[in-house]
């Protein structure tokens, strides 16, 4: 303690007259670092306590404490994850209902796979790791919601179109008409507008129509997915891997392709407009019809 404090690392607060060194330090955790430099064991302290140490190893210029108790406590930073206020029992209670909202509500880590969650809004929810693989999730919406790594694998999210056929009978001068009426619903399309996707796995996933509008799809993997007339205007994909991918008639204006990998991706009749494709892997990609003015290639 000693050769520490006598170091020359820091100035102390010497008596001219006397030559004695005075110490204005709180002796709380003074028995802490006097361990530390016993046995170099860092105490067990909460995140608070370990703060005030931090102050104490500072004062005193103890670098290999400092260096200890800030890994300390980047570590439990990393191990802090948030913990999901539902269970996926309680999810399955929540879709009997005929309209969900789980807006805002964290369920980070649940295991969502094959559940029917279409129609259930998820705006601005905390979903990092969320198991989805499999589900039904036509006409869900994703806006704002944090959906860093979680797994969309083989899950359907396209926009929900429903056919309904009306047959009518006419007389018309003892003349018997048959009229087939179809008419086709274009409903809601699955909406992650805003959404941070970031790493997520939406391999083969179904995403045809689907809303991603200046999401945050970095690191994603939509290997083979279906994302045929998806909006991604304004979306980061950023080291995505579209490998196999249908973009056919995506609109990815304003997208940002920086190291996208697109090798064997159908991008016939995308929007590429002053897209920069300059560092975008697009070997072997289908670019028929693709409307590419002012693309940087």
């Amino acid at each position: 303690m000693l050769a520490a404090m006598f170091s020359g690392r820091h100035t102390l607060c010497q008596d001219p007259e006397e030559g004695s060194i005075f110490l204005d330090r709180d002796g709380k955790h003074f028995r802490h670092i006097l361990n530390w430099l016993r046995d170099g064991i860092v105490p067990f302290l909460s995140d608070f306590d370990l703060l005030e140490l931090l102050r104490e190893a500072e004062y005193y210029q103890l670098l290999g404490l400092m260096d200890r108790i800030r890994d300390l406590l980047s570590n439990r930073k990393e191990d802090e994850e948030p913990q999901s206020e539902l269970k996926r029992v309680d999810i399955i209670k929540c879709i009997q209902s005929e309209k969900v909202r789980l807006r805002g509500v964290n369920l980070c880590g649940l295991d969502l796979s094959k559940l029917d969650l279409s129609y259930v809004d998820f705006s601005y929810a905390s979903l990092k790791n969320v198991f989805f693989s499999r589900a039904n999730l036509q006409c869900a919406k994703f806006r704002d919601a944090d959906a860093e790594g979680s797994i969309f694998h083989n899950a359907t999210l396209r926009e929900y179109k429903i056919n309904i056929l009306f047959s009518s009978h006419h007389i018309f001068f003892l003349t018997f008409l048959r009229i087939v009426l179809i008419i086709v619903f274009c409903l809601e399309r699955c909406e992650f507008t805003g959404a941070n996707l970031r790493g997520a796995l939406l391999a083969a996933a179904n995403l045809q129509s689907a809303n991603l509008q200046d999401a945050c799809l970095v690191d994603c993997s939509f290997c083979g997915a279906d994302l045929r007339s998806a909006h991604l205007q304004g979306a980061d994909l950023t080291n995505a891997n579209l490998e196999g991918a249908n973009l056919e008639g995506a609109n990815l204006k304003g997208a940002k392709l920086l190291n996208a990998n697109l090798r064997s991706a159908n991008l016939q009749r995308a929007y590429l407009r002053y897209v920069n494709l300059r560092d975008t892997q697009l070997e072997g990609a289908r670019l028929d019809g693709a409307n590419l003015l002012g693309a940087i290639r």
